[in-house]
């Protein structure tokens, strides 16, 4: 190989490298979902020599959200939504298999996908593939090629596209799972606040009162059911001192 073939293969190598570092990097607190997507289809253009691509992203709640590469005309989006009506996206999300690439303007395209062989012709492209973002079992949307007929794009790296495709599949399963371990430890220090207020507030009455500390609670408790208001918001307010004696005398349990 001579020092320009050397010099292309270091410069395609490198584009895959910075692609999988990037589609790994879902972990920072700015990470923004249709920033992210949109990222990864236009490395995805660039390392796989397409002219597009589109993402089809199904969340847990069923809901599907499309993000494609560079695209000022919208001409991507709009053969990633008439998919709905069959195409290599909508056939490698069912499957979680990949959909080699097809000549848009052969017989089995148009049988296959009529509806969207005759809009991405219109566009100009003629070839198509797909490939599953999966994480093991897990299965979340697909990535989808879109090529104007170059001869090259007859070699797109099927195997590299879903190298692609898994490696992004892992980095959003893992800022999910990061999500819901942020939510889990909100709740879990929500609760942990509201139980230090209580046994505050349980604690200045208990004393104020001269009674044991489960009468107060029950006090308390008699109140928030009394006034249908959360019980720890009764009890910062006892701590605050916001709410006095005679508030809570109609709660306070007639025996000591």
């Amino acid at each position: 190989m001579n020092e320009t073939g050397r010099d292309l293969r270091l410069a395609r190598d490198l584009r895959l490298a910075g692609a999988l570092v990037a589609v790994a990097d879902t972990l920072d607190d700015s990470f923004s979902l249709p920033a992210y997507l949109q990222r990864f289809a236009d490395q995805c253009v660039a390392v796989l020599g397409a002219d597009a691509a589109g993402i089809l992203l199904v969340g847990a709640d069923a809901q599907v959200s499309i993000v494609t590469s560079s695209d000022p005309r919208g001409r991507i989006r709009g053969l990633l939504e008439i998919q709905h009506q069959g195409g290599p996206c909508l056939d490698a999300c069912a499957s979680g298999e990949a959909v080699p690439p097809t000549r848009l303007a052969g017989l089995e395209a148009a049988e296959r996908w009529p509806h969207l062989t005759e809009r991405a012709l219109h566009d100009g492209m003629t070839m198509t593939c797909a490939v599953p973002l999966r994480r093991g079992e897990t299965l979340i949307g697909a990535l989808n090629l879109f090529c104007n007929g170059r001869p090259e794009h007859h070699r797109i790296p099927l195997e590299l596209a879903q190298l692609l495709a898994d490696a992004a599949a892992i980095g959003l399963v893992h800022r999910q799972m990061y999500e819901n371990c942020g939510a889990l430890t909100r709740q879990l220090q929500s609760a942990l606040s509201s139980r230090i207020r209580i046994e505050q507030a349980k604690g200045l009455l208990a004393e104020r009162w001269g009674v044991k500390v489960d009468a107060a609670f029950t006090a308390l408790r008699a109140h928030a059911r009394r006034t249908r208001r959360p019980i720890d918001a009764i009890a910062q307010e006892v701590i605050d001192g916001l709410i006095d004696d005679a508030a809570l005398e109609p709660d306070r349990p007639s025996r000591w």
